[in-house]
């Protein structure tokens, strides 16, 4: 399964961007779908996921009440929403899923099978 994310841009700090993650060829049903990201120098970190029923939505501290995920209805795309943006959001970030990650574990990047290219945002201050 290939993954492919867009949306990340050049924004200044209090603005938004919405990241969107399409899987070629499929939809993403039955799959778990999270957000990592990954700042220069640093280990990538867990976002955001949404399990494969749709209705477990997690996030990290960092981001909870600023960022929302979710997806279509079709189940085709998964989006990042991310409001107020801040310069410590700046980082490359990528989409990834699993058809099978029990909840306990949607936060750990090795829970997840397919891993999209990346997408870089930059918040400026």
């Amino acid at each position: 399964v290939q993954l492919q994310a867009s949306g990340g841009g050049l924004v200044q700090a209090g603005g938004s961007l919405r990241l969107s993650c399409a899987a070629s060829g499929r939809t993403f049903r039955g799959h778990a779908v999270a957000w990592f990201r990954q700042a220069p120098g640093r280990d990538r970190d867990f976002v955001a996921a949404i399990d494969r029923t749709g209705g477990g939505i997690y996030y990290a501290d960092s981001v909870k009440g600023r960022f929302t995920i979710s997806r279509d209805n079709a189940r085709i795309t998964v989006y990042l929403q991310m409001n107020n943006l801040r310069p410590e959001d700046t980082a490359v970030y990528y989409c990834t899923a699993a058809p099978s990650v029990i909840n306990s574990n949607l936060a750990s990047q090795t829970a997840y099978a397919y891993w999209g290219q990346g997408t870089q945002v930059t918040v400026s201050s």
